[in-house]
């Protein structure tokens, strides 16, 4: 058995156990207490799952309650960002009405965008004055400034964003599970998200790899609500949802 076909086998198993041990890997796979391990240990410095004491768990289990800043984040897998925003951007057609969430990968979409013909709409203070700053129609959203992330958030801003309707949305996460969808720390912010998502006819999640199977405080949409954006395999995440590998 080759050792991705073990690997996939290895995550279904924890799909349906939450928990494996080596040695029921061993008798459900076949294979010696060795080959159990090494493959578990290549999935935990994968991310796809956790190793403990004796065998694994379900990478859904990371949680994570903390905020990194803006500058925190800037330069982090900065090249899949980058990859996955030169994607994106590419999607954007002239004459869209454009919702672009505040976020690093998100950011990212401005240095590769073409059509001035697009009108924007933003929730990111630093995205607006890009965007203006490149001669493109942008409607920054009202509301209060959320300084860790540099995002409008708040009531005002949701009532805003329930007025329009976006030909095609992009939006940042903090984390991707099968379980808890996607999610974000701060509840305010997670629910902009969900607004702004549900005012879109085709929305897009940017999600680099460290994001998949992390879970954070609050969930704004599921796993089926928007094509994923992100630079490599998650095996996975296939049945699940809808996901675009960004080369």
């Amino acid at each position: 058995m080759l050792s991705e076909q073990r690997h996939r086998m290895i995550l279904k198993i924890l799909e349906e156990k939450r928990s494996v041990t080596v040695t029921e890997l061993t008798e459900l796979l076949d294979i010696s207490e060795s080959t159990a391990r090494r493959d578990i240990s290549m999935l935990d410095k994968a991310g796809r799952l956790v190793k403990v004491f004796g065998g694994a768990v379900l990478a859904d289990n990371v949680y994570l309650s903390a905020e990194p800043t803006v500058a925190q984040k800037a330069e982090v897998n900065k090249e899949e960002k980058r990859r996955i925003a030169r994607y994106a951007a590419s999607l954007i057609r002239p004459q869209d009405f454009v919702y672009l969430d505040a976020g690093t990968t998100t950011g990212y979409m401005l240095d590769f965008l073409e059509s001035v013909d697009v009108t924007f709409v933003t929730n990111a203070v630093a995205h607006a004055q890009r965007l203006a700053a490149m001669g493109m129609h942008v409607i920054l959203v009202g509301g209060t400034l959320k300084t860790s992330t540099e995002a409008v958030v708040g009531t005002s801003a949701v009532l805003m964003l329930q007025n329009y309707h976006f030909s095609v949305g992009f939006f940042g996460a903090n984390g991707i599970s099968r379980t808890a969808g996607f999610t974000t720390p701060d509840a305010n912010e997670a629910l902009v998200k969900k607004t702004a998502l549900g005012q879109c006819k085709k929305a897009y999640i940017l999600c680099d790899n460290s994001k998949f199977n992390i879970v954070s405080a609050v969930t704004f949409a599921p796993v089926t609500g928007g094509t994923i954006l992100t630079d490599e395999r998650m095996d996975e995440f296939k049945d699940a949802a809808d996901i675009v590998l960004c080369r």
